[in-house]
């Protein structure tokens, strides 16, 4: 049970062993959850304010940003201005590393994220979501990011912020996965649960099908076996809100699978869609922590190396039956 207002600082500071030490990850997430506020707090009333809506510029992805997308991004920018111990900060907005001078010192961390998943919902008051990756720099790595661009393994902490009905901050620093949830009366994260276990199967998947066609066949093969309802004990329900961290979310509590499988291009090859270093894998090492597991459908995705900061990867994250259900069935070929 959690303990009745343990605060997230508090929690930190007293309850948890880490892979960093206690006092930069609490430097690290007092900072975070000023940018959890912030957000939750905007996303309540952007309607009011005409923040709803594109900005008529697209991003580094090609893909229309909404003025949402701009505003998150300027606000971990701005909260972490200061910098130490975070020395560089990589989003899924901007190209490059942006790095924080004078502040890369002996004990220094990169913080990677997506400041607003699922963000096609923001004209329509759905769910949305902030996902974050902690790492730790190497000595004397100047501006070079090579030292960052190594397995998921490597994270030192990791998470995402739910903006539903309520605000929840979920977190691993690989001592197990902890959530809290945002009290409007005290303004402050309060533990909701603690060393949270995902279960081993769960009743719901989560896709888009509306892309079916590009997927390979396997995973239509999966999906044909998830919902052909012949033995109810093996059949599944869908649930897809168009946010990672949402449908994730359920999986985390509930058990089942999110996918977002490779889209097979011209060349006969499959592209993944998600981004791997600020998105997949804090999710799969949350997923992990919980008991849960994630692949890419081939191999363990904390175990891939990416080649570029926005590199992308197909995904098969939630629980470990369905996980190794999509293995077994071929999905990526």
């Amino acid at each position: 049970m959690a303990q009745q207002n343990m605060t997230l600082l508090r929690h930190v500071l007293t309850r948890k062993p880490s892979k960093l030490p206690t006092d930069d990850l609490a430097l690290i997430l007092e900072r975070i959850e000023v940018i959890g506020k912030r957000i939750s707090h905007e996303l309540a009333r952007a309607s009011l304010r005409g923040e709803l809506g594109f900005t008529g510029e697209t991003n580094i992805q090609g893909e229309e940003e909404k003025k949402l997308d701009e505003w998150t991004n300027w606000v971990f920018l701005d909260t972490f201005e200061r910098g130490d111990p975070v020395c560089s900060l990589i989003s899924e907005e901007m190209e490059q590393a942006e790095h924080r001078a004078g502040t890369c010192r002996g004990s220094s961390y990169a913080v990677l994220f997506d400041p607003l998943d699922g963000s096609s919902n923001t004209d329509i008051n759905g769910s949305l979501g902030t996902i974050f990756s902690i790492r730790k720099r190497a000595p004397n790595h100047a501006e070079s990011i090579e030292d960052i661009l190594r397995p998921g393994d490597e994270q030192v902490a990791a998470g995402y912020i739910l903006y539903g009905p309520g605000t929840q901050l979920t977190f691993t620093a690989g001592a197990g996965v902890d959530i809290f949830t945002l009290d409007p009366m005290l303004d402050q994260f309060v533990l909701w649960r603690e060393s949270v276990q995902m279960p081993r199967r769960g009743s719901t998947y989560s896709v888009n099908h509306g892309n079916i066609t590009k997927f390979h066949p396997g995973v239509r093969k999966l999906i044909e076996h998830m919902t052909s309802r012949k033995d109810k004990s093996s059949s599944y329900s869908l649930r897809y809100t168009g946010a990672f961290v949402a449908d994730f979310h359920r999986c985390l509590l509930e058990g089942g699978l999110f996918m977002y499988p490779g889209e097979i291009s011209a060349d006969g090859k499959s592209k993944g869609k998600l981004r791997l270093m600020y998105e997949l894998e804090p999710m799969s090492f949350i997923a992990e922590q919980a008991g849960g597991r994630a692949s890419n459908g081939k191999k363990r995705l904390l175990e891939v190396k990416p080649q570029a900061l926005h590199d992308r990867q197909p995904v098969y994250i939630g629980s470990a039956e369905e996980v190794e259900l999509a293995e077994r069935s071929n999905v990526e070929g």
